[in-house]
């Protein structure tokens, strides 16, 4: 057996990078990679194991809103961050299931806590319609009172829907809605595909998150500066 070869045929332990399930998890990465480049082109994704066959894919969406994505595969070493960049040039690289070169890591450029994986309380389901027709009306608000820096902060910290069960109860930001949005993780607009579509509420006492058909969003609660630390 030569140096650094893995038993089984595999790649090595030591080796590292990407290694996706099949051509349509490879797709679901680059949507979400070309998504997080068009917020910010400098932008970098942390890549982390969240099973034995799977990978959650983080970017910091720059609403002081953290998205995620998951796909089918493993990564070398387990939690790794990348520029998006780099990453979208290994996934047009090929176009099915194997390795991908991520490019240089850049750990140290990743910026404060992740949610934890579990120990999320389930609050209610919305309407993805719903969260389509608040956000159209924030762009709307956004583009009659934004400025070169974007919306002004008093309509992104907006609490645009409250959602409760029993004595818990929570406000959705308009931060979290623009994030979907820009992310491509709701059905768009005016496709009828998408009009029995539902979007699942979730909280812990540090977190918010939402889970739509194409990925989640999540928000610190408290001090949601606290995201960027």
């Amino acid at each position: 057996m030569s140096p650094g070869a893995s038993v089984g045929g595999g790649p090595a332990e030591a080796e590292r990078g990407l290694w996706l399930a099949g051509a349509p998890d490879r797709t679901d990465l680059a949507i979400f990679t070309d998504r997080a480049l068009r917020l910010d082109d400098a932008a970098v994704i942390r890549l982390r194991t969240r099973t034995d066959d799977s990978v959650i894919a983080w970017v910091a969406t720059g609403f002081d809103v953290l998205a995620s994505r998951v796909v089918g595969g493993r990564v070398t070493p387990r939690d790794l961050s990348v520029g998006a960049d780099a990453l979208a040039r290994g996934l047009a690289s090929g176009s099915g299931p194997g390795h991908v070169d991520p490019g240089f890591a850049m750990d140290s450029a990743w910026h404060g806590a992740l949610p934890p994986d579990s120990g999320f309380v389930h609050l209610d389901d919305v309407p993805a319609r719903v969260m389509l027709d608040l956000a159209e009306r924030g762009a709307e608000l956004a583009r009659e009172h934004g400025s070169a820096h974007g919306p002004p902060a008093s309509l992104l910290d907006q609490e645009v829907l409250a959602v409760s069960a029993g004595d818990l109860s929570v406000g959705v930001p308009m931060r979290c809605v623009f994030a979907l949005t820009a992310m491509g993780f709701l059905p768009q607009s005016g496709q009828d595909a998408g009009a029995d579509e539902i979007v699942r509420v979730r909280v812990q006492p540090a977190w918010l998150r939402i889970d739509a058909r194409f990925g989640s969003v999540c928000r610190r609660r408290g001090d949601p500066s606290l995201v960027l630390r």
